[in-house]
Parts: C-alpha cells; structure tokens; sequence
C-alpha cells in the first residue's frame, strides 16, 4: 500500500513538474510575443509620425517654396502697379494745374 502511495504520489509530482515546464515555457513564448509586438507597434506609429514629415521635406517644400517666391513677387507687382497709379494721380493733378495757370482768368 505504502509502495503504491508513493508511486501514486511520484506521478503526481511529475505531472505537476511537467505542467510548470509546459506553463513555463507558454509564460515565455508569451512574454516574447508581447516583446515583439510591442517593438512592431512602436516601429509602425514611429514611421506615421516620421513619414508625413519626411513626405513634406522632400516633396512639399519645394512647391511651397515656389509657391512662397510666385506670392512674394505678385505682391510686390501689385505694389508696383500701385505706386505706378499714385504716381499718374500726382501727374494728372500737376498737368490740371499747368492748364489752368496756363488759361486767362476769366473775370
């Protein structure tokens, strides 16, 4: 009887040490899948951070840029063609005033 408890009692115990290395072995695989998925994770938001930067830096910029010179130089012909209509006011006003110093005073 005592032979049999034992016997019954080492199975026992080789069952329960088999399961820890079977739950041992699933804890890590586990532990390594959530490593892994974690770095994926981290790799994946890290490049649709870094992409749309990196796109505008090498593609948007330069537009921009050129869209930047177009708007600076129309500006500044506007600028120009307003300077240019002040300056024909100051011209009509000048030559009003010759004509009328040029006419005799009616009286």
């Amino acid at each position: 009887m005592r032979n049999n408890m034992e016997s019954n009692k080492d199975q026992t115990q080789e069952e329960i040490y088999r399961l820890v290395k079977e739950n041992n072995k699933m804890l890590h695989g586990m532990r390594r899948t959530a490593f892994w998925g974690g770095l994926f994770k981290l790799l994946i938001w890290a490049g649709l951070i870094a992409a749309p930067i990196w796109l505008y830096s090498v593609y948007l910029a330069p537009i921009v840029q050129n869209l930047q010179q177009t708007m600076n130089q129309v500006q500044g012909a506007g600028a120009k063609a307003q300077g240019q209509l002040n300056g024909l006011g100051d011209i009509l006003k000048q030559f009003e005033s010759k004509i009328q110093s040029a006419l005799p005073a009616n009286e």
